[in-house]
């Protein structure tokens, strides 16, 4: 089997998050339109098969020895890369990945192009500095080597640690591609009060603790914060005791786990303002999910993370780790008209819409070959 497009990522479906995610949308996306697509991902999961189609896409798995925190040790991956890569016209990486370096260091014959999504975050450690200085040289080297660099947004590379190989790279501003959700029910609204909600993995990262500091602060009793996300199959460890040990204290919260397709729908559906608390951020797909149905997003002022709210005017910016303005604005948010809403969703969905990004991934992926 030859391919179009040989697509390198560490984490693949069923694991989920936003760079996950963005690559399995583009993996599908192109094969509907009639792409051979192959993607190279590690073995998470050991249950997982080595070899499978998913909805079009032939999916590698290589075996994973060990785990480091977020990071999966899988000797044959960078291999199984560049042995798929020969067999395709474009190879995609999506970054940051410490194989990257090697998977690109001798040359290949092929050209490349290369999603960097977002800096490497890890908890403070010796460990993480570690890893952090690894996964920028591997990044650098990639990025230098790559026929064309995608980034989410202008905003997300001038300031990332990356920029001064980027700033010289053949450089495409693509917005993750994210999928319409309207249409949904409300199945999870419970009182006729305010409903805010989070949709994303519940780790560290999402500063969620910053979040129910701020609705511990909303004294209305019909008000309900609902939390969406995988905290079962995320990298690196979860924060879910503390969203437990607060929903104990405050039965007004609900943890609602991992949603899928038609429950991710009903949950926009269900909510009023959308809450983005990260710390560390490059574009959050379900904030732009939730922008296009309708909900505004109070999101923290972070290079690319901000980009979706500041390039739509839907929604709110305030600064990371402080739940007092993240509580005014999310009440202020909670207060805008339809009419409001209605004009902030079109903006989203023509810049955000799955079509239109796959769009310039493709003649991106195709202006290389040439």
């Amino acid at each position: 089997m030859t391919y179009d497009v040989c697509i390198a990522v560490n984490y693949y479906a069923p694991y989920v998050s936003g760079l996950t995610e963005t690559a399995r949308i583009v993996a599908e996306g192109l094969a509907a339109r009639g792409w051979k697509v192959a993607v190279v991902a590690t073995r998470h999961d050991p249950q997982l098969p080595l070899r499978e189609s998913l909805n079009g896409v032939d999916v590698h798995r290589c075996p994973v020895i060990a785990s480091i925190g977020r990071g999966l040790v899988s000797p044959s991956f960078a291999r199984t890369v560049r042995r798929l890569s020969r067999r395709s016209r474009v190879l995609h990486l999506h970054l940051p990945m410490l194989e990257a370096g090697l998977i690109t260091g001798p040359r290949l014959k092929i050209p490349v192009v290369s999603t960097y999504h977002i800096d490497l975050w890890l908890p403070p450690g010796a460990v993480a500095r570690a890893a952090t200085a690894a996964v920028s040289v591997s990044s650098a080297v990639t990025v230098r080597r790559s026929a064309a660099v995608v980034v989410n947004s202008d905003d997300q590379a001038e300031h990332s640690r990356m920029w001064p190989r980027l700033r010289n790279a053949r450089r495409f501003a693509i917005a993750a591609p994210c999928l319409d959700r309207r249409g949904g029910s409300a199945v999870y609204r419970q009182t006729p009060g305010p409903h805010i909600g989070f949709l994303g993995r519940i780790v560290p990262d999402k500063g969620l603790p910053y979040l129910l500091s701020a609705f511990s602060g909303i004294d209305d009793p019909d008000a309900r914060l609902l939390v969406g996300g995988d905290y079962v199959n995320v990298a690196g460890g979860s924060v879910i005791e503390e969203i437990r040990e607060a929903a104990r204290k405050d039965p007004r919260i609900s943890i609602l786990g991992l949603l899928r397709g038609q429950e991710i729908a009903d949950f926009y559906a269900s909510i009023d303002v959308f809450a983005l608390p990260s710390i560390a951020e490059s574009f959050g797909i379900a904030q732009a999910e939730a922008m296009m149905c309708g909900v505004p997003s109070v999101t923290t002022d972070l290079p690319g993370g901000r980009y979706p709210v500041v390039a739509t005017g839907m929604g709110a910016v305030v600064p990371p780790r402080d739940p007092v303005a993240l509580r005014e604005a999310l009440l202020e948010t909670l207060g805008w008209d339809a009419a409001v809403r209605k004009d902030g969703a079109e903006r989203a969905r023509n810049l955000f819409g799955l079509e239109s990004c796959l769009d310039r991934y493709a003649a991106v992926l195709k202006e290389v070959q040439a």
